[in-house]
């Protein structure tokens, strides 16, 4: 087995530990009313962006997610919140250098390294670090975190991670040779992080959308080799349209956290069709450091 799906099956346990945990790290979290910014790099940024539209959707602020490069640091935010799994990503450490330090909080699952050093407050998730370059269950983790924090209930959450291990995958990944995903609202960032596992650990010719932005041009490169992979509940009519020009469609049934862990296990399942290493997908590595 390899540590990939080692960290994808561990995904409800972790998620389970972080709520437990958040009552000892509420207090360095955004308050609610506070101006926030998130920034993160690759997936981080897809989880700060599900986060950002989670928390003004729970009313608790206006929330902005950022590419951690992109940050403008000249806005005026009550608190920035800065997501690293290895806590090394310079992109975050130049961010973090450019804000009030008394405003920033770093989540990390290492210690002692340059963006927790960099922040006010720390939060470490270091039970939810992983072996793998490929990372999720970090990712989902803060994110589970996250939502417990903007007053959601992730019992059924878990319960449904759990479902999602167990099931069948809804389709055979390497029946397809592109893969589209859709979201709406907080889960469009879950749908760019499914574009982005399915590339980066299968190679994959992967997309992702607001939904209802898929009519606008990208559906005319649909056809019977597509696959389209809704994640949370958009206009049905979408899938209908997707459907109609060829294209094998998967609408969800589950949590649309439980849905990107069904989408893990595709994503493994095809890059080991392909005789691919998801552990150590080409051209990456576990950080990206400048000098």
């Amino acid at each position: 087995m390899s540590e990939i799906e080692r960290e994808i099956a561990s995904q409800p346990a972790c998620w389970a530990t972080a709520v437990s945990r958040l009552p000892e790290v509420a207090d360095r979290l955004p308050t609610p009313g506070q101006r926030v910014a998130v920034i993160g790099c690759g997936t981080s940024f897809h989880i700060a962006r599900s986060y950002a539209a989670l928390r003004e959707e729970a009313g608790s602020g206006e929330t902005d997610a950022f590419a951690a490069s992109e940050f403008p640091s000249g806005r005026d935010y009550d608190a920035i919140v800065a997501v690293s799994r290895s806590g090394t990503t310079t992109e975050v450490v130049r961010a973090l250098a450019a804000v009030d330090r008394a405003r920033s909080v770093a989540i990390s699952a290492v210690p002692d390294t340059p963006v927790p050093d960099a922040a006010g407050r720390t939060i470490f998730l270091d039970f939810a670090d992983e072996r793998s370059v490929v990372q999720t269950r970090f990712a989902t983790t803060v994110l589970a975190m996250l939502r417990a924090h903007v007053g959601q209930d992730l019992s059924p959450v878990i319960a449904g991670a759990e479902r999602a291990l167990a099931a069948s995958l809804p389709a055979d990944p390497s029946a397809f040779d592109r893969f589209v995903f859709l979201g709406h609202g907080w889960t469009v960032g879950l749908a760019d992080e499914a574009a982005l596992k399915m590339g980066e650990a299968a190679h994959a010719n992967a997309e992702s959308y607001p939904a209802m932005e898929y009519r606008h041009g990208p559906i005319s490169t649909a056809d019977p080799n597509t696959l389209v992979w809704v994640i949370g509940s958009p206009d049905e009519g979408v899938a209908d349209d997707a459907r109609a020009v060829g294209a094998t469609v998967v609408t969800p049934l589950l949590d649309p956290m439980a849905e990107l862990v069904l989408i893990h296990r595709t994503a493994v399942v095809l890059a080991k069709a392909r005789g691919l290493d998801p552990d150590n997908p080409r051209h990456l590595t576990r950080s990206v450091v400048l000098s």
